[in-house]
């Protein structure tokens, strides 16, 4: 399995990210920037998921008006999908808040999924 680790060259503003997608164990780099007013570029790395370097391959910049495109359209989720991430793989969901951010959108701040007990049980 190769692992796509490579320097890539640095950015005015780059957006850096870091995805721990939970039970699978793996992980990833992202880092988007500012192509022009309304595209970003992105570069996925440092991950030994097959399916997370397919979809590196696929998504390498997005422009403003697809980083709202509605889910079931949007080519950050339609590039998951070809790659054959699992549905709830976060890293697509990063990708889109890193380009957020790198449009400076958004603010750079960590989001989460947190399992705890439901009131009243114990897990």
């Amino acid at each position: 399995m190769t692992v796509n680790s490579e320097k890539f060259e640095s950015h005015p503003k780059d957006t850096c990210a870091f995805v721990n997608a939970g039970i699978c164990g793996f992980t990833c780099r992202i880092k988007a920037w500012k192509i022009d007013k309304k595209t970003v570029g992105l570069e996925i790395s440092e991950s030994e998921c097959q399916q997370i370097q397919d979809y590196s391959e696929l998504i390498r910049q997005l422009t403003l008006n697809e980083v709202f495109v509605p889910a079931t359209r949007n080519p950050v989720y339609l590039a998951a999908e070809q790659s054959g991430c699992h549905a709830s793989c976060p890293v697509p969901v990063a990708v889109l808040k890193a380009a957020e951010v790198a449009m400076e959108m958004a603010l750079p701040r960590d989001a989460s999924i947190r399992f705890e007990p439901c009131k009243g049980e114990e897990v």
